[in-house]
């Protein structure tokens, strides 16, 4: 098996490379995982033609994903893995961090140095044998140059502190009437990050991810 084949597959399916590793240790060990996902919008079109997104049932963007990772893993001879699921939940974020040159952000969210905060993780595929990578992407995080840090001052209502996430505070504002914005477009702190602005969500997207957000919080 080789890079350019499961780059290919993983397109065709509608999905993003999200760069690969050779796992050394924990749950994969001495296999090769190859991360999945989304890069801005760009996957975005696959995910709302499917059945999955018109269906009307829970989950619809976790279930595709299920559905179209496990596909691609079983063409390629491959195991697939989910970030969802759990718990419990198998270490995407650190798997990221191995994978490609992201890095935890003030916001909490992984940052990238071309994609800014608008990227995301669907799924991997575990190789068991070492596939030939490319040396890795040692760039360093671009909030380390960011002197305003302006996504820890665009929340209306400071949802983003030194202390954390204060997420009551956060869903008290994009629920409300006031929070349309929020709602429509995305969070103002993440829109506020000056990295990769051309890749934010679309409207459509933001909002579906918002909505996912509030039904999470009152499941």
């Amino acid at each position: 098996m080789d890079l350019d084949t499961i780059r290919s597959r993983i397109a065709e399916h509608g999905l993003a490379f999200r760069g690969a590793f050779h796992a050394e240790a924990g749950e994969a060990a001495g296999k090769t995982l190859v991360l999945v996902g989304f890069v801005g919008s760009e996957n975005w079109p696959a995910f709302i033609a499917s059945p999955e997104a018109a269906g009307g049932q829970p989950n619809p963007l976790d279930r595709w994903s299920a559905r179209v990772v496990t596909a691609i893993a079983l063409s390629l001879g491959a195991t697939p893995l989910f970030p969802f699921g759990g718990p419990p939940f198998l270490p995407f974020q650190r798997w990221a961090q191995q994978a490609e040159p992201v890095h935890p952000s003030p916001l909490g969210i992984l940052i990238h140095p071309d994609w800014g905060l608008w990227h995301a993780y669907r799924g991997a595929l575990a190789f068991a044998e070492r596939i030939e990578l490319p040396p890795p992407d040692l760039r360093p995080s671009p909030c380390d140059s960011c002197a305003g840090k302006p996504c820890l001052t665009a929340c209306p209502v400071g949802a983003f502190t030194p202390a954390g996430y204060d997420v009551p505070t956060c869903v008290s504002r994009i629920a409300a009437p006031t929070g349309a914005d929020c709602m429509s477009d995305g969070c103002l702190a993440r829109r506020a990050c000056p990295v990769g602005p051309e890749y934010r969500h679309i409207p459509e997207q933001a909002e579906f991810h918002q909505q996912a957000f509030l039904a999470a919080q009152h499941s």
